[in-house]
């Protein structure tokens, strides 16, 4: 019996290996980028967050969405940071559909970034935990136990891994991507490097522009991240208390028993 659950499970794993295989996953190439948000004691950095915001309003967002994302979100601590009259001001680059005015408006603080429904492309409000950069060795995904999902890593990869070959299939032009399962993606290179001039004179060449919309794209998906990590210290700190305490108390209360001379 023992035999044959063995070797069912050696089956379904090698299957499951050969399926990652057969759908590209074992082309891909994810560089492990190093974002200041990593680790059990990173964080966003602001500066970065805001040419993301840039990179996403200028190129981005003709074409992709954040509809799960509030435009008054930009204000708040630990993301962009932005005061309340840049906010203000931000939001009125989009327009909104309005159900009770039955019509277009101006976006305000307190709508969400539009949806983008024109051309097919995916929202990118939660990209960057549905995309997993990390899944070795051999699909089993213990790399992501060490080095989390990856997926500002995929993102930032995908849009600096284009090697300039095209091919047609079925009318559709492709566009060869190392970081894309399968190799090839209907997406044209969306940043070449130097799209973009930030204010606060950043380097903007290929790489810089994709880490920036990457870290970006990671705080629209995680805003609350840092103040998750806060909870969890403080909640990991508390029960170290409370475990010195429940000891010291255990001790106390059994010492007369414990050392009781017979």
């Amino acid at each position: 019996m023992f035999k044959k659950i063995t070797l069912s499970t050696i089956a379904a794993l090698a299957l499951s290996i050969s399926g990652v295989f057969a759908a590209g996953g074992g082309e891909q190439y994810i560089e492990d980028y190093q974002f200041s948000f990593e680790g059990p004691f990173g964080t966003f950095d602001q500066a970065q967050l805001q040419r993301g915001l840039k990179v996403y309003t200028e190129v981005c967002a003709a074409c992709h969405g954040l509809k799960y994302v509030p435009i008054r979100t930009l204000a708040d601590e630990g993301g962009p940071h932005y005061s309340e009259d840049q906010v203000r001001a931000y939001a009125k680059n989009f327009e909104v559909y309005d159900a009770d005015l039955e019509d277009f408006r101006e976006a305000k603080p307190v709508d969400h970034f539009p949806e983008v429904n024109g051309v097919g492309a995916p929202d990118l409000s939660m990209m960057a935990k549905a995309r997993a950069g990390f899944h070795g060795p051999y699909g089993t995904g213990i790399s992501q136990l060490i080095n989390g999902m990856g997926g500002a890593e995929y993102i930032a990869s995908l849009l600096t891994g284009y090697t300039g070959r095209e091919k047609v299939e079925a009318g559709v032009t492709l566009y060869e991507n190392t970081a894309f399962p399968g190799g090839w993606i209907s997406m044209a290179p969306p940043l070449t490097g130097g799209d973009i001039e930030f204010d606060d004179g950043h380097s903007n060449d290929l790489k810089h522009e994709a880490m920036d919309i990457a870290a970006f794209l990671m705080w629209a998906a995680e805003p609350k991240m840092m103040a998750r990590q806060y909870a969890g210290f403080l909640g990991v700190f508390i029960l170290v208390i409370l475990s010195g305490l429940l000891y010291l108390t255990n001790k106390r209360i059994w010492a007369p028993i414990k050392y009781k001379k017979s």
